[in-house]
């Protein structure tokens, strides 16, 4: 056990006093003045920061279906470790950085609300808590480093009180608006157009007043006013409410618009003698303490009516209208997300026209790359967190092959299945298609993704297997398991009510499951022929008779010491593993030589599996040779011979050192594959 000092040494080496003393820093307005003119991105506006804060983690070009993507490092969540990183939606996620861009410059976007649009469990909450914890931490670093200031005022009993600015002004806003347009030319002269500061707007309430009552004070002098300001460093966090807030629909009886413009401090009315008097009113709705940073409304067009008013001018005006005060400047991202059925409500309600023209939506689809959808999976069910429980090898594979084929819509090219249409988009290669093919089957298709069954689903089944007896009592769960899950779970799921929905999802299942059963022979054909001399051999004999075919020589026999015809009978055993027609053999053979040649003049050996079609072609056809040997028929009947328990036990040692089975699952796979090959069905697709 550790001592209590020892944990307390731990504490102190996460903990960084200096760090603590530079995100709490206090000055003086005019020592701001002097950090802006150094260092003009003090004041950016919230645009400005969420952009720059998107780029501060990088980013990485690249080219698929010819068209160039570019993939936003901090979408993979660097700050935790990839728990909310989002995988496959790089199209999705540019379109929402280009409207960052473009409301940074100021180009319109900045008035508008970004509404998120997809089904369910298609990550829309997750890029908004994606967006809100990369403020917080931006906000930390000298690069994210923003400013507000507090008022130092006497008190009743003559001691001086600190009051906080309540909405986290900008500092610069103290600038009286007649001087602003100079003070802005000034420290934009050498800037790039968009890098350039704005100070929009008037101060809020509060400040306004206690600015207003000190500068009669001191009888117009503004230099006096400000040596009651202190600036201050200030770290957004949406738990302590600065800079980030979240607005959730509630029962319509319980909304009042005071959730987001704040309200009346009653209390502080008998102090001020007025409830109109901003001392006596508490401005911390949730557009209120989201000034300067983000403002997130889950289900945003579940909200009242009045809400969606208030939304209009907190986007397109950049204002919002307190209870007894004027219109208040604010300077927040407003983002909104929402559900397919919701959205299709607005656009049938004529009376959302407003709203309609003050949204930017941004469609965020669900996965169709397989690999991308797999990813999701992992990360939840990966072996540091399932602990003590065996997930077989496709497991997690096959019920993402499952999802992404609920999300595809059929196929319009005749001869293409929805599974290959499926391996298409994942990147396989299927002779006959190409780049320009598979763009023209995503773009007959352009609401693939905003339907089928989400992520939570898939997540929700594989942890229901998890946890039941059967999982608890092997140690283990499979692919089989899993899809009977999946299954079971559509009879009462509450988002599918259309049976003949339902019909077509048990249809793919089926599918699915034909394509399990072809792996696991692939796999178990690969493990019984996993012997590399014995594939080394077959291979020099394959390559000497080629050899001598393509020049027209003859083979000299090793064991009778006599030159004889190439083997037709041989390689043609090889080469029809791999479709290769008889019309076609010369054309292969040459092929294979070409090769050969091409690699010894780059000084590069020949090896059994350097060329991937041969590889596979060896492979099936030591299979074939060895199947019998081991009589992997028996394995059923449970009446083996020791040394076919011996040639079963080395292939089962393969299928745990080659494709991550243990031993139970690898039993059961070879238990399964050879039922298979009792029935007499050894077919591969």
């Amino acid at each position: 056990m550790p001592s209590s000092q020892q944990l307390l040494t731990v504490i102190d080496r996460h903990l960084d006093r200096g760090k603590f003393r530079q995100q709490h820093w206090e000055g003086t307005f005019f020592e701001y003045l002097d950090m802006v003119v150094a260092n003009p991105r003090l004041a950016r506006n919230a645009f400005q920061r969420v952009y720059d804060m998107i780029l501060h983690f990088g980013t990485t070009r690249y080219t698929t279906l010819k068209q160039e993507f570019v993939h936003y490092t901090f979408f993979d969540d660097p700050i935790d470790k990839g728990q909310d990183a989002i995988y496959g939606l790089d199209g999705a996620l540019m379109r929402l950085v280009e409207f960052f861009k473009s409301a940074a410059q100021g180009y319109g976007t900045d008035r508008r609300i970004l509404l998120l649009h997809g089904p369910v469990g298609s990550s829309k909450s997750t890029i908004a808590r994606l967006l809100k914890k990369g403020l917080e931490y931006y906000s930390k670093l000298d690069d994210g480093a923003l400013y507000t200031f507090s008022w130092k005022l006497p008190g009743e009993n003559g001691q001086i009180e600190v009051y906080p600015c309540p909405m986290h002004e900008e500092p610069l806003k103290l600038i009286p608006k007649e001087a602003r347009r100079d003070i802005v030319a000034q420290i934009n002269a050498d800037l790039p157009e968009d890098r350039q500061i704005r100070i929009d707007g008037h101060l809020d309430p509060f400040c306004r007043r206690t600015f207003e009552d000190l500068l009669v004070k001191y009888e117009g002098d503004w230099r006096k006013v400000l040596e009651h300001v202190v600036v201050r460093r200030m770290v957004l966090s949406e738990k302590d409410r600065v800079g980030i807030g979240t607005f959730q629909p509630k029962d319509e009886k319980n909304q009042d618009s005071t959730e987001l413009t704040g309200d009346i401090n009653y209390r502080k009315i008998a102090q001020y003698g007025s409830d109109s008097d901003p001392r006596a009113f508490n401005f911390d709705g949730a557009l209120n303490i989201a000034n300067r940073g983000l403002c997130e409304f889950i289900e945003v067009l579940k909200l009242d009516v009045a809400f969606l008013y208030d939304l209009l001018g907190a986007s397109q005006e950049h204002t919002i209208k307190p209870k007894k005060f004027a219109q208040t400047d604010i300077d927040e991202v407003i983002l909104g997300h929402t559900n397919e059925p919701e959205y299709k409500k607005l656009q049938s309600n004529e009376l959302m026209e407003a709203f309609r023209d003050r949204t930017i939506k941004i469609d965020v689809p669900y996965n169709i790359r397989l690999s991308d959808e797999i990813k999701i999976y992992e990360k939840d069910f990966s072996k540091e967190r399932v602990r003590g429980i065996h997930i077989a090898p496709h497991t997690i594979e096959v019920a993402a092959m499952w999802a992404v084929l609920t999300r595809l819509e059929e196929p319009k090219k005749a001869g293409l299945s929805l599974l290959q249409k499926l391996k298409l988009y994942d990147g396989k290669s299927i002779p006959g298609y190409t780049e320009d093919s598979i763009r023209e089957l995503r773009e007959e298709a352009p609401r693939e993704g905003m339907q089928g069954i989400s992520p939570r689903y898939i997540q929700d089944k594989v942890s229901n297997s998890l946890v039941s007896e059967q999982a608890q009592q092997d140690r283990m769960i499979n692919p089989f398991m899993v899809m009977n899950e999946l299954e079971n779970g559509l009879s009462h799921h509450s988002l599918i009510t259309d049976e003949e929905q339902k019909k077509r999802y048990k249809e793919l299942l089926t599918v699915v499951r034909e394509e399990y059963e072809d792996t696991l022979k692939y796999e178990v054909q690969r493990a019984i022929s996993a012997d590399e001399d014995a594939i080394r051999r077959l291979c020099t004999n394959y390559i000497e008779n080629v050899r001598a075919y393509t020049q027209h020589e003859k083979v000299r026999n090793k064991y009778t010491g006599r030159d004889e015809e190439p083997d037709e009978r041989l390689m043609r055993s090889i080469e029809e593993k791999i479709d290769i027609p008889d019309s076609r053999k010369d054309d292969f053979r040459q092929e294979i030589m070409n090769y050969i040649g091409a690699l010894a003049l780059d000084g590069k050996k020949f090896e059994y599996n350097t060329n991937a079609r041969l590889h596979k072609a060896l492979e099936l056809k030591l299979f074939e040779d060895s199947r019998d040997t081991i009589k992997l028929k028996n394995v059923v009947s449970g009446v083996v011979d020791d040394e076919t328990q011996a040639k079963i036990d080395v292939v089962k040692q393969r299928l745990i050192k080659f494709f991550g089975y243990n031993e139970a699952s690898a039993t059961d796979v070879l238990n399964y594959v050879a039922s298979i090959f009792a029935r007499g069905d050894t077919k591969r697709s």
